[in-house]
């Protein structure tokens, strides 16, 4: 008997109790949980968004439609940036004062080139405020995966209110779950058994969110 047999077995077994119109999983799980903590003014929530990625030690500016592209060369200016990873889609007015070299993400692109590059900019999915926590989901103004986890800066775009949600489960119904989801929670850091913290182990040492309104 070989092991797939065997395995096929066992589930055979443990399901010989269970009736025919024994309801579907998805149906028999109440899904009655909160879909967020307490009641926000849109005010409110920008505001809980702007307190808790700062508490996980990421860089917050915010600016207005007009102020972007100035904000974002001050920016990139401070980190000392000389190139910056630009995804396909990302919309050309942005960085169209830089003095800096732009590099268009391209699928040819090594990780050794892009850890060459210094910052990368993007837009972004949507934004929760109650875990302060930034989503990626491919699309063209964010680009691919990669370009997002090599270079050591990484400034996103956030506009405010549309892109920002109170609670996890308002930004998964924004979500396609068939798409490259990137979760990011302030910069990337891990610690040891030594409670020592490391930063830029797996991802961008530095983000900078800019909340974009009005």
């Amino acid at each position: 008997m070989s092991s797939r047999e065997r395995i096929l077995g066992r589930v055979r077994r443990a399901l010989a109790d269970v009736p025919d119109d024994d309801p579907a999983y998805e149906l028999a799980v109440p899904r009655d949980y909160l879909r967020e903590h307490g009641q926000r003014t849109v005010a409110g929530m920008v505001e809980l968004l702007a307190e808790n990625l700062a508490d996980y030690r990421a860089v917050v500016h915010r600016c207005t439609d007009e102020q972007l592209p100035e904000l974002l060369t001050r920016l990139l200016a401070a980190h000392g940036s000389r190139s910056v990873v630009v995804p396909p889609g990302l919309p050309p007015g942005w960085l169209g004062a830089v003095d800096v070299t732009l590099v268009h993400d391209r699928a040819a692109h090594t990780p050794h080139e892009l850890d060459r590059v210094d910052s990368v900019v993007t837009g972004c999915a949507v934004a929760v405020a109650e875990t302060g926590t930034i989503v990626l989901d491919g699309s063209p103004d964010q680009g691919r995966r990669r370009i997002t986890l090599v270079p050591d800066h990484h400034i996103c775009v956030v506009r405010v209110p549309d892109q920002v949600v109170s609670a996890v489960p308002e930004a998964l119904e924004r979500l396609d779950p068939a798409r490259p989801l990137t979760w990011i929670s302030g910069p990337s850091a891990t610690s040891d058994i030594e409670l020592d913290r490391v930063e830029g182990v797996h991802g961008p040492r530095t983000l900078e969110v800019v909340l974009v309104g009005g």
